[in-house]
């Protein structure tokens, strides 16, 4: 190499160099300081554009997990009206009992027929008035007997729709809790079924009915029951995905901070050697004022 005055190419060169380690320095110390790899879209562009949708994933299963629980939530509050309402089926079924015994007379059976009647009306208010976060659960509101799920509207019509996938296919994103009515009415019972035990032969016809009050209502526990069950083990699956998805989504997004303090020191010790040799190599167009001076 010439030793010329008009350009300074060693200055150039090591300039050149100081700028790269700086730069790749700074790189290290981002992703250092924020712990991830990718930071920006620079740094891997379909490495970030893979994290994105990973971490919508991640967001939405978690999401699909609290709704999950939200309707478990709301399934225990419709199957606890329910056992009051056992209760108040058990009671009635014993003073039908009471009622169709010979030992009574008139006056007795209508005392007796006036709390069964009442047990059939506060079953009724129980199936009318429990509710979830302003839904009812018991008045036939969320019966799929009549008709289906409609969401076009403000409010939904229908069963309860349980939304936990990240998509919209109903054979893996969603299904939907149905709760047949629980009136008094509707399970057979009460002066609103025309069902009394006023009277002997009326009191063993209710016996029947009651049976077959309490059956139906087995029948809607059984089925949130299960439902229960689903949707606990829904709950698990999503746990277990959005685990196994956060995992990828880290492998990619963040940094490895032993390779990276690796490449930080590399670079440091770079940026100083640069920072050096700039020095020098600024001092060299003295050699030719010396020739000059001679």
């Amino acid at each position: 190499m010439s030793l010329v005055i008009n350009h300074n190419l060693m200055a150039m060169n090591a300039n050149r160099n100081l700028g790269s380690a700086y730069n790749s320095l700074g790189v290290s110390t981002r992703r250092l300081s924020s712990g991830l790899r990718v930071g920006t879209a620079a740094d891997d562009a379909a490495g970030l554009a893979i994290r994105e949708l990973m971490r919508a994933d991640v967001k939405t299963l978690n999401q699909g997990i609290r709704n999950a629980n939200d309707a478990i939530s709301m399934i225990q509050t419709a199957d606890g009206a329910l056992g009051v309402i056992d209760e108040k089926l058990i009671r009635m079924k014993e003073l039908a009992t009471q009622a169709a015994t010979g030992t009574y007379n008139s006056d007795q059976r209508l005392i007796i027929d006036s709390e069964y009647q009442a047990m059939a009306s506060e079953i009724t208010r129980i199936a009318n008035a429990t509710d979830f976060n302003g839904i009812h659960l018991l008045n036939g509101n969320l019966s799929g007997a009549n008709s289906a799920h409609n969401g076009n509207g403000l409010t939904s019509t229908g069963p309860v729709k349980v939304h936990f996938g990240s998509g919209n296919d109903s054979a893996e994103d969603y299904y939907y809790v149905s709760i047949n009515t629980s009136t008094a009415s509707a399970l057979g019972v009460g002066l609103a079924a025309n069902n009394s035990i006023s009277t002997q032969a009326l009191a063993q016809a209710s016996l029947d009915k009651l049976n077959n009050a309490i059956i139906s209502k087995d029948k809607i526990r059984a089925n949130l029951g299960a439902l229960q069950n689903r949707l606990e083990n829904t709950i698990t699956n999503l746990s277990v995905q959005a685990e196994n998805v956060q995992a990828s989504e880290s492998r990619i997004s963040d940094v490895d901070v032993a390779t990276e303090m690796t490449e930080f020191t590399k670079n440091q010790i770079l940026t100083q050697a640069a920072v050096a040799m700039l020095g020098q190599a600024n001092g060299m167009p003295r050699m030719a004022m010396q020739l000059i001076g001679g």
